[in-house]
């Protein structure tokens, strides 16, 4: 069997499409973060930790719009990891470990990063662990560099509105499910497990994580993670981009 997995360009489009049906403005927000990644650096070519980076979903896009670049992505996930790794290959740095362990960092070749950026992955750990997260990714940062999440982080001043965005989120998502126009979670990691490659990692993942593992998910407004990024020792912390009930904060070491 091959070092890496051979069509993973197929893995990261069905990825992509399967990430579009929960957020439909995903690269919007990506955009955005690498915006802010652009101003810091003036346009040169960044040093860019991709952290709970999944498939290097963020390091794909900053590798395409930062010719030059040096990416490392972080996750623990075994199944994702095998798409980044084969996805990157000579381009980038993968990184296996568990961000609920301090000695995470410890696992990084380099640190003094221009920016340290996760979408849609950080709300699976408790509120403590986050807020002492913070501190620690201040730490890998050079200063002037910037830290940012885009997540799920409802606007508390409209709870109503908020709601009646979820629910119009998710007809419109069970419709392109419906209609075939993208593979829901559960089906889509079912193809994954179907996979010659990618069987046997799925077993590792179903070792490391619980069957529970996403009811865990925890989901403040944008305000509780400006207030944590400011005691984590940020000097400047704001909200970068705001998509409906999800938006991307930022700090500024």
């Amino acid at each position: 069997m091959s070092a890496y997995l051979t069509n993973a360009d197929i893995y990261q489009e069905s990825w992509d499409r399967q990430q579009l049906a929960f957020m439909p403005d995903r690269e919007e927000r990506f955009g955005a973060m690498l915006n802010a990644v652009a101003a810091v650096t003036d346009g040169a070519p960044p040093r860019l930790l991709d952290l709970a980076g999944g498939t290097g979903s963020i390091a794909l896009r900053t590798l395409a719009r930062f010719p030059g670049a040096r990416v490392t992505v972080l996750d623990q996930d075994p199944v994702l990891l095998a798409i980044a790794t084969a996805s990157l290959r000579e381009r980038g740095t993968i990184v296996d470990a568990d961000l609920s362990d301090p000695a995470w960092r410890s696992k990084l070749s380099e640190d003094g990063f221009d920016a340290v950026l996760t979408a849609t992955a950080l709300h699976w750990l408790p509120a403590e662990r986050v807020a002492t997260l913070y501190g620690e990714i201040r730490e890998v940062l050079r200063p002037g560099g910037i830290f940012a999440n885009a997540d799920h982080m409802p606007e508390e001043s409209l709870p109503g509105l908020s709601e009646r965005l979820r629910s119009y989120a998710r007809g419109r998502r069970d419709a392109r499910y419906a209609a075939g126009a993208a593979t829901s979670w559960t089906d889509w990691w079912k193809l994954v497990a179907a996979d010659d490659f990618l069987a046997e990692k799925v077993v590792e993942r179903n070792r490391i994580y619980p069957l529970d593992h996403h009811s865990t998910e925890w989901t403040p407004p944008a305000i509780w993670h400006l207030d944590a990024l400011r005691v984590a020792g940020f000097t400047e912390a704001g909200v970068l981009w705001r998509g409906g009930t999800d938006a991307a904060v930022v700090g500024v070491r």
